[in-house]
């Protein structure tokens, strides 16, 4: 819908256009992990390109690479203002934990902004088995978790298995109470009934993506970014900086 949308309006003879995409769709197949496998990101910039839009506006994209895919300007706005506000309101001295590998800059980032509330960082070593999808295994908590809230940051949930699993692994090592933060819920396939069955006491989504009724547990709570993205969208058309907006720390 939204490249008809913007192929409607360059057959109209719009100056410029903009694609605004809080989530950016099949961002996680950015590479080839086995073979004869899409790089399905890199196709969806191109069908953005071949439709007319001139530039992207987007939130915490999977990877920051994703932006090269892109012939022209790309936004790379980041939630984590958002929802660094939320714990710091609604906590004292927390754990940020990046339930792996991939997330410890971001989580590391969160835990220096969080230092005015005593936050502490812990990460969680977790391995997928080869050749599967969608599975993981926390294997160990590094870090010191034990009678700490620790809040589980991420950029997205899907089918939830690594935030659950991590949350099990943090209080089987001791942790007071598990909330879990993501920019994205996908909610997709068992995910719902995983979090509902699963230890974590809190979990806090931004609104990237529409939350439907049947998804809509008491213990997730929605965030808006509809500022983030209008606050950017008024730096794009008024040609000043959108990194100034979060310090630079959109440019991971």
């Amino acid at each position: 819908e939204q490249l008809i949308m913007i192929d409607a309006a360059y057959r109209a003879s719009a100056k410029r256009i903009t694609a605004v995409c809080p989530f950016y769709g099949y961002a996680r197949q950015d590479r080839k992990a086995e073979g004869r496998e899409p790089i399905t990101a890199r196709l969806v910039a191109d069908m953005f390109k071949a439709a007319g839009a001139k530039r992207m506006i987007s939130i915490d994209l999977h990877s920051g690479q994703i932006q090269g895919f892109f012939d022209g300007p790309v936004d790379h706005l980041t939630a984590m203002k958002v929802l660094e506000d939320y714990v710091r309101q609604e906590a004292t001295e927390p754990v940020i934990v990046s339930p792996d590998a991939g997330r410890i800059k971001v989580a590391e980032r969160m835990a220096q902004h969080l230092d005015d509330c005593g936050a502490d960082l812990a990460f969680i070593y977790k391995r997928r088995p080869k050749g599967t999808a969608n599975v993981a295994e926390a294997a160990e908590v590094m870090g010191d978790v034990e009678g700490r809230l620790c809040v589980l940051t991420d950029d997205m949930i899907d089918t939830a298995g690594t935030i659950v699993a991590a949350a099990e692994l943090l209080m089987e090592r001791g942790a007071r109470e598990v909330w879990a933060m993501a920019t994205h819920g996908v909610l997709s396939g068992p995910a719902v009934d995983r979090l509902k069955n699963s230890k974590l006491e809190r979990i806090v989504l931004s609104n990237t993506l529409p939350l439907p009724p049947e998804k809509q547990l008491p213990k997730v709570e929605v965030l808006s970014v509809a500022p983030l993205i209008a606050e950017a969208l008024g730096a794009v058309f008024d040609d000043t900086s959108v990194s100034d907006i979060f310090d630079g720390d959109n440019l991971a």
